[in-house]
C-alpha cells in the first residue's frame, strides 16, 4: 500500500493549505489523486479548472499539474473551451454547489446537453461557504444561514438529478464518508467518454455548525458531520440495515434518549441526522412494536423510519451518446471537404 506521502511528493505542490480545519476538501483531493494515480494518468496530461469557492482550492495550487484557476460561475465555461481546442486532455473541473449550480448552473446543464467530455466534481457543503455561508441552490428546506436566520424558505435542487435530466452520461453522487467508494466513481468518470459529474457531499465544520444547528466545540465537528453522513445516507439499490427508527425528540435529545433507554429489547443512541438534527436512533426487533411505544413517549415529537429523508448515494447514470468535441471535429472536417 502506498503511503500518504507517495501522494503527497507526487502530485501536490509544497505549500501550506489554505482549508479550515476538518475540510473535506483535503479529503477530496486524497480521492483524486488515488483515482489519477491508479489509472496511470500522466498529471502532465491533466488539465483541472476551478472557479471561486472553498471548491477551487482543490486543485488550485495545490495539484502539481496544469490548473485553471476562473471566475466565479465560469469554470465550466473555460473548461469547455479548453477541452474544444484540445480534446486529448482529461479535463476535470473542481466546482462548488454555489460556483456550480447556482452562479454556473447554465454552464453546467448546457455542459451535460451536449455532452463534452468533462469530468465534473462538483462539491455540496449545502452553502456558499466561503463568503459567509449564505443560501445555497442545495441548502436544506427549513436550515439556517447567514441570509435565512429564521429558516430557508426555499427547496434545494437535486443536482444529480438535474444533471441526469439535462443529459449527463455519467452521473453518481457520493460524500466524504464514502472515499473508497468515491475513488472508484472518480476512476469511472476518468474513464468514461462523455460528460461525467460526481456530487460529493461534504463537511464544512466553520459554516456547517450553523446549517445543522450542530453543537460543540469545532473540534468536535469534522467526525461528527462524516458520522452524520454516513447516518443520513443509503447507497442506491441497497438500502442498508432495517430494524432500527429514530425517535425525534420535542425538546432535549437527552431526555428522549432516557425514556427510549428505558424500553425493553431496544439499544438506543443519539446520532445526527441531516433531515431531522440531533435524533435517537432504536435498534429493535420489533420495530411496529417499537413504534407505537416511543410514540406514547411524553419527549418524542415524531418517530421515523429507517429510511425517511435520507439522501440516496451511488451510481444514477451510465450511457452512451454521441460526445461534442468527436461531433465538432467531424463536422469541421466535413466544412473543410475533407
Amino acid at each position: 500500500m502506498k503511503s500518504l506521502y507517495y501522494y503527497r511528493d507526487r502530485y501536490v505542490r509544497a505549500q501550506p493549505t489554505a482549508f479550515c480545519p476538518g475540510c473535506g476538501g483535503g479529503i477530496i483531493l486524497q480521492c483524486f489523486l488515488r483515482a489519477i494515480d491508479d489509472l496511470g494518468i500522466d498529471k502532465d496530461r491533466i488539465l483541472a479548472v476551478s472557479g471561486i469557492g472553498c471548491s477551487a482550492w482543490i486543485p488550485s495550487p495545490y495539484f502539481d499539474g496544469d490548473t485553471l484557476h476562473t471566475t466565479h460561475g465560469r469554470a465550466i465555461a473555460f473548461a469547455t473551451g479548453a477541452k474544444a481546442f484540445n480534446p486529448d486532455l482529461t479535463t476535470v473541473v473542481f466546482t462548488g454547489d454555489g460556483d456550480g449550480a447556482g452562479i454556473g448552473g447554465n454552464h453546467l446543464i448546457h455542459a451535460a446537453r451536449r455532452n463534452i467530455d468533462l469530468k465534473v466534481f462538483l462539491v455540496n457543503n449545502f452553502s456558499y461557504a466561503m463568503t459567509g455561508g449564505q443560501i445555497a441552490p442545495t441548502t436544506l428546506h427549513g436550515e439556517t444561514t447567514v441570509t435565512s436566520p429564521y429558516g430557508n424558505p426555499e427547496s434545494p435542487f437535486d443536482i444529480t438529478q438535474l444533471v441526469k435530466a439535462a443529459g449527463a452520461t455519467y452521473v453518481a453522487k457520493w460524500s466524504t464518508y464514502h472515499v473508497v467508494e468515491l475513488t472508484n466513481a472518480m476512476k469511472e468518470a476518468l474513464q468514461h467518454k462523455g460528460f461525467s459529474f460526481i456530487e460529493i457531499l461534504s463537511q464544512c465544520p466553520t459554516q456547517q455548525r450553523r446549517v445543522f444547528n450542530l453543537r460543540g466545540a469545532l473540534e468536535s465537528l469534522p467526525p461528527r458531520i462524516l458520522e452524520m453522513f454516513g447516518e443520513s445516507t443509503y447507497v442506491r439499490g441497497r438500502p442498508g440495515k432495517t430494524g432500527y427508527l429514530y425517535a425525534v425528540p420535542k425538546g432535549d435529545v437527552k431526555e428522549t434518549l432516557i425514556q427510549a433507554e428505558a424500553l425493553e429489547g431496544v439499544k438506543a443512541r443519539i446520532v445526527d441526522h441531516i433531515g431531522f438534527g440531533q435524533v435517537v436512533r432504536v435498534e429493535t426487533k420489533q420495530p411496529e412494536v417499537t413504534r407505537e411505544k416511543l410514540g406514547g413517549l411524553s419527549s418524542v415529537g415524531g418517530v421515523a423510519d429507517h429510511l425517511e429523508k435520507k439522501i440516496e448515494v451511488g451510481l444514477f447514470e451510465r450511457s452512451e451518446r454521441p460526445e461534442f468535441t468527436e461531433s465538432l471535429r467531424a463536422i469541421m472536417r466535413k466544412a473543410k471537404g475533407e
